[in-house]
């Protein structure tokens, strides 16, 4: 019993798993907000860096997680030395404003003029598009910031031209005028920054720029790339979540300074904001950063805001009647405006085309803030489907530029108790096929069936799956297995035909496979499907076989462990057998024959000083009969190495090649010795 409820429950979860990676789209829920925490954890109450903090506070303020406190007092301090420091870079700046903005540590009158003064000269001499960024940028935020402060730029469009300058004819733009190479990130950065430009320009920039700027924008959507699934992205060496933010930031920053308004296709708008809700959960923080904060701009902006349709569940159950639930909301989880959700097609997956379900519409539930449909139509069956959905707008009621999908697909599975009739298994004569056992079963409990049979016979398993509305269900998987009493398993596969699905294992072509062992096999019956609510796993019972004998080339059954942990256990201990010495002779005898050895290096000896050898010119001085020594046992270890014949080549060569070094140094000493007594003696 509990492992078919074990069973059911597995082929449960495929449904589930199986619906839940298809494109379902979620918008942001608690899931983010409990990983946020994880994702962004200070050190010592405080951040790397002040764009780390930026980051990490934005998040967190994005999805309303009150962590300020807990940060203020080490990045306040941190901000208030950058801000009051002349020396600070442009970058530190501006990240130290953009975290004061958050955190509120300076404000008011309390401008901090050194830091102006440095960003004005930024804008002033700046060539490069991240000088440009982060000074104009730095400046907007001081206007916001610190309450009071007129900062404008005089000559702001001369420095819209600057920055315009570094545009491409795809719309992307160039980092430096001497770099040809252009990049759809830097186009974020550029729109910001042209943003920041129009909002501290004194007067209106010429409208002309403003409209080739907005052509550029256009060129950059013919180059954005598309999903199967309808999600649209933009991508490059900083990654396709990186650069997608970076010009959904700009955008955004860029209508917000501009009131003639953005017309961007409303299809990619909402592939973007499907783009970034795919995702899921980004364990590196930069990315987590670039998700939200993006989200948040598509959240609320001047040129569209995307609405996202979702399902609590893409499982139906059919047998506890669950009604189908659609909720509709922004990419951050905020009420959607008023609205009407219709189910314009439910598509089998199984059908060429045709619709179980068209053009119903769903009842509004304001409490839940759910979508519904009551009850299905009654040729509604279990199955996998896909399910249209259109969501029309109330546009009049709508003060911001909502868009939506022109139509939804969701995957969707229903599923529901299959009911399992007339199953039978029986044993039949192979010559005429006439029954000689049959036995009536009941598939939802384990049965005691006991069956024998011979190689000439049959064994035949028969049953009828039908859906609850009373049509032929085929499984996704329906097998039997025999497993004889040696724990030899074989597996067989049953296929539905028809009305019935069936096996009939014919003994007399199976007895190699089942290796010619004879004895009890138990039968097993698996039938699931991502479908089925009730898949079973049924012991059956038993049949006894009766095979020849086994021949004697015919296959071996394979070993089959008693225990499956058994490979893990202590191997036994390995024994050495080790050769027996050979007999050696006496050690008295050993010593004798050295000693005849020897013998003749002592007649030598004698022999030299019988024959008179000269040997006045070995130096007696000190230094000088050492190295003449050492010379001498340098050429006895070169002459050594002939009897050290086990040694191998390389060995033998590096203790040559040392050799050879030490008898140079020592040789040439004695030499130049032996020279310098000749001398003396033939200028006495």
């Amino acid at each position: 019993m509990m492992e078919r409820a074990l069973v059911r429950f597995l082929f449960l979860i495929l449904a589930v798993a199986i619906c839940g990676a298809a494109s379902v789209f979620q918008p942001i829920s608690d899931s983010h907000r409990s990983a946020a925490l994880d994702v962004f954890v200070p050190v010592d109450g405080s951040y790397k860096s002040l764009k780390e903090a930026y980051e990490a506070l934005k998040t967190l303020e994005i999805l309303e997680i009150d962590k300020k406190s807990d940060l203020s007092s080490a990045t306040c301090e941190n901000v208030v030395k950058v801000l009051a420091l002349s020396s600070s870079t442009l970058k530190d700046a501006l990240y130290a404003l953009s975290v004061n903005g958050i955190l509120k540590c300076k404000s008011g009158e309390d401008v901090p003029k050194d830091i102006v003064s440095k960003l004005q000269t930024g804008v002033k001499d700046a060539k490069l598009l991240l000088d440009f960024y982060y000074s104009v940028r730095g400046l907007v935020l001081v206007k916001e910031q610190f309450s009071g402060t007129d900062i404008s730029l005089g000559d702001a469009e001369a420095v819209f031209r600057s920055i315009k300058a570094l545009s491409q004819s795809d719309g992307k733009w160039r980092y430096s005028p001497n770099n040809p190479e252009s990049s759809t990130f830097a186009a974020g950065l550029a729109f910001e920054t042209l943003a920041g430009v129009i909002s501290l320009a004194p007067s209106e920039i010429d409208h002309s720029l403003i409209q080739t700027l907005k052509t550029g924008i256009t060129k950059l959507f013919d180059s954005i790339q598309k999903y199967d699934d309808g999600t649209f992205y933009f991508d490059e060496s900083e990654g396709p979540i990186s650069t997608t933010a970076s010009v959904i930031r700009g955008l955004k920053s860029f209508a917000a300074s501009e009131s003639t308004g953005l017309n961007l296709p409303g299809e990619k708008i909402v592939g973007l904001a499907k783009f970034f809700l795919g995702v899921g959960i980004p364990g590196d923080a930069k990315d987590f950063f670039n998700q939200i904060d993006a989200l948040a701009c598509l959240e609320d902006n001047r040129f569209s805001v995307p609405l996202i349709l979702s399902l609590p569940s893409s499982v139906i159950s059919l047998t506890k009647k669950e009604p189908l639930k659609v909720k509709v909301s922004t990419v951050l989880g905020s009420k959607a405006p008023a609205l009407s959700v219709k189910l314009a097609q439910a598509l089998s997956s199984g059908s060429k085309g045709s619709s179980v379900i068209n053009n119903q519409e769903l009842k509004f539930d304001a409490e839940s803030a759910t979508y519904f449909l009551e009850s299905f139509p009654k040729n509604f069956d279990v199955g996998k489907y896909t399910f249209v959905f259109e969501i029309l707008l109330d546009e009049w009621a709508n003060e911001k530029a909502y868009i939506t999908e022109a139509q939804t697909k969701v995957p969707i599975a229903a599923t529901g108790a299959i009911t399992i009739e007339n199953a039978e298994i029986a044993v039949l004569d192979s010559d005429v096929g006439s029954v000689e056992s049959q036995k009536k079963l009941d598939l939802t409990k384990d049965e005691a069936v006991s069956l024998s049979a011979n190689h000439l016979q049959k064994l035949r398993l028969s049953f009828q799956l039908t859906t609850p509305i009373g049509h032929v269900f085929k499984p996704h998987q329906a097998f039997l297995k025999l497993k004889h009493e040696s724990q030899v398993e074989h597996i067989f596969l049953v296929k539905t035909s028809g009305k019935k699905s069936e096996l009939v294992l014919v003994f007399l072509g199976l007895v190699e496979k089942l290796y010619y062992l004879s004895g009890k096999y138990e039968i097993q019956l698996t039938i699931g499907d991502a479908s089925m609510e009730n898949s079973l796993l049924s012991n059956i019972g038993h049949i006894e076989l009766d095979l020849p004998e086994h021949p004697e080339k015919a296959a071996r059954p394979p070993l089959q462990p008693t225990d499956p942990y058994s490979r893990y256990v202590p191997k036994a201990e390995i024994s050495h057998i080790f050769r027996v010495p050979e007999k050696l002779p006496a050690k008295q005898i050993s010593l004798v024959f050295l000693g005849l050895i020897v013998l003749p290096f002592i007649g030598f000896l004698i022999g030299l000083t019988r024959l008179g050898v000269n040997i006045k010119s070995f130096p007696s001085s000190v230094g000088a009969a050492t190295s003449a020594l050492l010379f001498h046992g340098g050429i006895g270890a070169v002459l050594l190495l002939y009897v050290l014949f086990w040694l191998d080549l390389f060995t033998t060569l590096k203790a040559l090649s040392l050799l050879g070094v030490f008898l140079l140094f020592v040789g040439h000493r004695t030499l130049s010795h032996l020279a310098a007594a000749s001398n003396k003696l033939k200028s006495a």
